[in-house]
């Protein structure tokens, strides 16, 4: 049997991404360097409406069973493996076949391998893929990325396996070879703000309104109603309700030790944010806390010797929950606006030309961040093509105009109350300051002019100044080589 697709690594993502493929009428060969997972994930076919998957035993077997030109989706961890897989994988291909790697991978090395298969003939592929275990199995967000022609290979696939939001796919050309990889890293980026932003609004209900687990649960669950409505408020919900089966008491959420894990894509966010010089305060204000939890026995030292407010401010807990929810939503905005802001200024650097709305519709569903605020960001980047924050565009910007005081005193509550909100103040301090005409950054340049002569603008005159700031500076001559080297 010449299969559709096949599907190499069949950890749970491996497996369920192939049973979605499979339940969608398209046969998948499937292999794995143990030949019990294809074992298992055969099984698993038959079980679940005896699908078409074929089991393979080993890279050649796996090969020859796919029709040509062969399209295969690998679903390997990161790095090293990735390339041992396709070194195994590419012995056994010819000039027009397709390899899609499916992982989480540091874009630059997705670009490399592109262009040593290229030298081959074959077409690579980095397929950003977001939802989790669930979404690979019932549609999640595909983001893939690499030459066209592979794109028109993989499209019948995956527009069917992908989740569904009205009678769009939440997938579609995103780009050159890299461009998947990347917008798939800054949805991750966007995923660790918006987790944060929620973990302090959730400490501030906890430690200022009082409210127990299960009413959180049940506020969490009123607001995924409306203007919050989201996969992340949802699962809040959820978590805040979970009884604790261990000890039978409480709920779960309270016994979890208070250290966040990751993996790595949230810190090359920030690090892509530096390098293509966008701002993104929210998404670096999450890493930096997760950064803090990891520092639990010197949080606990710390804890006994430095000391916090002595007096709580007085509050009513009725506004407090509707400021926060304010407070939530602007900063959702402003952390998707950094986001979206990366995204473009790499792709006008690398000429990728990837479409912002694009990004929002691929986003609606089936990933982590899938939220309704997408669909106005989709509606946003689609009536302005050229749209130069999501902040000025005049649906958000009169909702943000509207909540900005409820915004101001929920991080003002915070600080007075001794409760760590940076997310949430990095988002308000983001939309201060790109709201204001006029920054304080006139002394900085004036400093750097002062002790290193690296020259300024002026506001009423055009050209490169210096000055000499004191007796002690003299002439340094031609100014225009000063400002070389700046990014």
């Amino acid at each position: 049997m010449s299969c559709d697709i096949g599907l190499w690594g069949l950890a749970v993502m491996g497996q369920n991404f192939a049973l979605n493929m499979a339940e969608h009428g398209f046969s998948v060969a499937v292999g794995n360097r143990s030949q019990a997972k294809v074992e298992a994930t055969v099984a698993r076919a038959k079980a679940e409406g005896d699908l078409p998957i074929i089991g393979c035993d080993g890279p050649e077997d796996f090969c020859s069973k796919l029709q040509k030109p062969r399209k295969l989706i690998i679903l390997v961890q990161a790095g090293k493996p990735v390339d041992e897989t396709i070194a195994k994988l590419s012995e056994f291909l010819e000039e027009g076949d397709v390899i899609v790697d499916g992982g989480n991978e540091w874009f630059p090395n997705t670009i490399r391998r592109g262009e040593e298969l290229a030298q081959k003939g074959i077409h690579f592929v980095g397929m950003g893929i977001s939802g989790g275990e669930e979404g690979a199995r019932n549609g999640p967000s595909l983001m893939p990325g690499g030459p066209k022609e592979a794109y028109d290979l993989l499209e019948p696939i995956i527009v069917k396996c992908a989740a569904q939001v009205g009678d769009e796919a939440c997938t579609g050309y995103v780009g050159p070879i890299g461009a998947g990889n990347y917008v798939k890293m800054v949805h991750n980026g966007i995923e660790y703000g918006d987790m944060q932003l929620i973990s302090e609004v959730y400490d501030i209900i906890r430690k200022v309104v009082g409210m127990s687990n299960h009413e959180m649960s049940k506020l969490f669950e009123e607001w995924n109603k409306g203007d919050l409505e989201s996969f992340l408020i949802e699962i809040t919900s959820k978590i805040l309700s979970k009884d604790d089966d261990l000890t039978g008491e409480g709920q779960v959420v309270d016994y979890i030790l208070d250290k966040t894990g990751m993996k790595g894509t949230g810190r090359w966010t920030v690090q892509e944010a530096a390098e293509q010089s966008v701002p993104a305060p929210t998404i670096a204000a999450s890493l930096d806390t997760r950064y803090i939890s990891g520092r639990k026995e010197e949080r606990v030292a710390a804890s006994k010797v430095l000391e916090g407010p002595t007096e709580m401010p007085a509050v009513d807990k009725d506004q407090v929950l509707a400021d926060l929810q304010a407070a939530l939503y602007c900063s959702k905005v402003a952390s998707y606006a950094q986001g979206l802001g990366i995204i473009k200024a790499a792709s006008d650097k690398n000429d990728w030309d990837v479409d912002l709305s694009l990004c929002a519709r691929m986003w609606r569903g089936g990933c982590i961040i899938r939220a309704q605020l997408l669909g106005k960001i989709q509606n946003a980047l689609i009536e302005d093509k050229s749209l130069a924050n999501l902040l000025v565009d005049p649906t958000f910007a009169s909702e943000i105009n509207a909540r900005q005081m409820a915004w101001r005193r929920i991080v003002t509550l915070a600080v007075a109350s001794g409760i760590a909100c940076p997310a949430l103040s990095a988002s308000l301090m983001y939309y201060d300051q790109y709201r204001r005409e006029s920054l304080p950054a006139n002394l900085v340049q004036a400093q750097r002019d002062f002790f290193g002569g690296h020259t300024y603008e002026r506001v009423d005159k055009e050209g490169v100044f210096h000055s000499a700031w004191t007796d002690a500076h003299k002439d340094i001559g031609d100014l225009g080589g000063r400002t070389a080297g700046e990014v």
